[in-house]
C-alpha cells in the first residue's frame, strides 16, 4: 500500500511566503541606502560645480563643498578620494555626455554639413550661458597651473570631439561636399566657432553680443560653400 506523505512533509506555501516577504524587508533598506547614498552623490558633485566655478580649482576647499552639499566633510571621502577626483566626475557628468552625443550620431542621410550643424547648433545651446560653458572657461583659466586637470579633460572630451569631427570630414570629403582636404588634418577648425563663443561670452559679451549661431552659419559656409536658396 502507498502511504500519502504527511501533512508535515508537504511543502509549505505559507512558509514560503514568510521567506519572501523576509527577504523583501531585508533588501529594501538596501535599496533605500544606495538611493540616498547616490542623492548624496549627487548633491555633492553639484556643491562641487558651484564652488569650482566661484572659487576656481585651487580656491575651492572640500570643507566649502561639504556646507554647501549639506553634509560632513567625512562624507565626501566616502565617494571621492581628493578634489580632483571629485572634479573628474563632474565632468565626466556634466561635458563628457554632450561629447558623446557626436560619435553616437547614425550615418547621415542628408548632407553631412545637416548633420555637423545640428549637432553643433545642440552643443551650443547646451554649453554657451550654462554651467557647461563655465566649467569650460574654469579648464581653460586654470588648466596650464593643474596639468593634471588638463590632461583628464583632453583624454575624455577633447580627443573624443576631435575623433568624431575628423570622422564627419573624412565622410565630407569623400562625398565631395568638402573640397580642402587638408581639413581632416586639423578639426579644431571645425569647432573653432564653439570655442570662440564660450571664451567670448564670459569675456567681452557685454561689450559686444555675439550671435553664435549666426558665426557657426558663417563658418560652415566658408568650408562647405554657401547654401544654395531656390
Amino acid at each position: 500500500m502507498i502511504k500519502r506523505p504527511t501533512k508535515a512533509a508537504l511543502p509549505s506555501t505559507h512558509a514560503g511566503a514568510e521567506r519572501s516577504a523576509q527577504a523583501s524587508r531585508e533588501e529594501a533598506p538596501a535599496s533605500n541606502r544606495a538611493t540616498r547614498a547616490a542623492e548624496r552623490r549627487a548633491a555633492i558633485v553639484e556643491a562641487a560645480m558651484e564652488e569650482f566655478i566661484a572659487r576656481g580649482f585651487a580656491a575651492t576647499r572640500l570643507d566649502d563643498i561639504a556646507k554647501r552639499a549639506g553634509v560632513a566633510k567625512g562624507t565626501i571621502y566616502l565617494h571621492f578620494k581628493d578634489k580632483e577626483s571629485m572634479f573628474e566626475e563632474l565632468v565626466r557628468t556634466v561635458i563628457v555626455p554632450v561629447v558623446a552625443k557626436l560619435n553616437a550620431l547614425p550615418p547621415p542621410t542628408g548632407s553631412v554639413r545637416d548633420l555637423i550643424e545640428a549637432f553643433a547648433g545642440n552643443f551650443l545651446k547646451e554649453v554657451i550661458g550654462t554651467r557647461r560653458g563655465d566649467l569650460v572657461r574654469l579648464i581653460v583659466a586654470e588648466g596650464p597651473r593643474f596639468p593634471s586637470v588638463a590632461d583628464f579633460y583632453y583624454r575624455e572630451v577633447v580627443s573624443r570631439g576631435i575623433a568624431g569631427m575628423r570622422a564627419l570630414i573624412e565622410l565630407g570629403i569623400a562625398r565631395g561636399e568638402i573640397r580642402e582636404k587638408d581639413l581632416a588634418r586639423y578639426p579644431q577648425i571645425l569647432v573653432a566657432p564653439a570655442m570662440i563663443a564660450v571664451i567670448w561670452q564670459s569675456l567681452f559679451a557685454r561689450h559686444a553680443p555675439l550671435d553664435a549661431q549666426d558665426m557657426l552659419r558663417v563658418h560652415l559656409d566658408l568650408i562647405f560653400g554657401e547654401r544654395r536658396t531656390t
